[in-house]
């Protein structure tokens, strides 16, 4: 599982500010928002020098990508916006947008650690046709955050989306859970039954989180869980945040069911920090020293779970075979 240098990263942010070039945005709300405005602090950026800014993400992200012991690529994850019932893209309900063409292109900039991840809401008019676009430019799954996007996955008028989604042999990476960065309006659809629909036309569907809800100590969505393993095939869920506190329960359920681990994806949620919380007690001193010690985001999220015993797949099982080959 983690022998050398072989993972795979499947959820990693590419945050970016909008630098008139880069085809992002930021609404004026958001960039206001304490959260936001702690992240930036947290990670050096300033909203005054976007270009600047940028490219310290860049730069933190790549330094501890390529320090990870056990981490080699990470698939880099965009963030479409809200579109009408049009299928135009609406700015005034958009809290934050990273272009897939700004994700295509830091990933084919550098293929040796990046792979593309964009995002397209399936609402907006030219879905399919951005499905074939990003596949040919070397997509390698489409993320999407339906509570923040105002959209509905179960909606059966996206079955062409999905479709296409399978013709192009695309993962569909979908948040489940609250959402608490970006404002969710209904969060509903956060509800990973709504995915029934994309596993019903035979999309490879991973659920972000390993479908917790996001609330603590409360998970209602384990039956689900449970029910999308044994009934598709095609059903993965990724272990990102799953050390967060709000997310931990989830992560010590999955402890106490190896049944449910050769359906789980590594992945992170880059840049969110990676806990060691739910080892305390529940592994040896040692281990748990190694744990603290290890300040490597992507090497701690693999020592975490090894420790605790949770098993994982790298997304690289769910690359066609020709680009896994290409994959080293």
């Amino acid at each position: 599982m983690t022998a050398g240098k072989t993972l795979i990263d499947c959820h990693v942010h590419l945050a970016a500010l909008p630098d008139g070039d880069n085809g992002c945005y930021i609404s004026p709300k958001l960039l206001k928002s304490p959260l936001f405005r702690f992240l930036l602090w947290k990670h050096g950026l300033s909203p005054a020098d976007p270009r600047e800014a940028n490219r310290i993400y860049l730069d933190h992200l790549l330094t501890e990508l390529r320090a990870s012991r056990h981490v080699q690529k990470a698939v880099l994850l965009g963030m479409d916006g809200f579109y009408d019932q049009t299928g135009l893209l609406n700015r005034q309900h958009t809290e934050f947008l990273v272009s897939n063409d700004y994700v295509l292109k830091t990933a084919q900039s550098y293929p040796d650690v990046f792979l593309a991840g964009p995002s397209i809401n399936p609402q907006r008019e030219d879905a399919v046709e951005e499905v074939h676009r990003c596949a040919d430019a070397g997509a390698v799954l489409v993320k999407v955050l339906p509570n923040a996007q105002h959209f509905n996955p179960a909606d059966l008028k996206y079955k062409r989306f999905y479709r296409a989604l399978v013709e192009r042999k695309l993962p569909f990476l979908s948040h489940v859970g609250f959402e608490f960065t970006l404002i969710g309006k209904d969060q509903s659809v956060g509800d990973p039954d709504r995915l029934r629909t994309a596993l019903d036309e035979g999309v490879t569907v991973i659920a972000a989180h390993a479908c917790s809800y996001g609330l603590m100590l409360y998970e209602k969505f384990i039956p689900t869980l449970h029910d999308f393993a044994k009934r598709y095939p095609n059903f993965y869920a990724d272990i990102s945040a799953l050390t967060l506190p709000n997310r931990l329960q989830m992560l010590l359920y999955l402890r106490r069911h190896p049944e449910l681990q050769d359906r789980l994806i590594f992945g992170t949620d880059y840049p969110l920090s990676v806990f060691h919380i739910a080892a305390w007690g529940r592994v040896g001193v040692g281990t748990l020293r190694k744990m603290i010690q290890t300040k490597n985001r992507f090497d701690r999220q693999v020592a975490v779970c090894n420790g605790l015993k949770i098993g994982f797949r790298s997304f690289r099982d769910l690359l066609p075979h020709s680009a896994a080959k290409t994959t080293p």
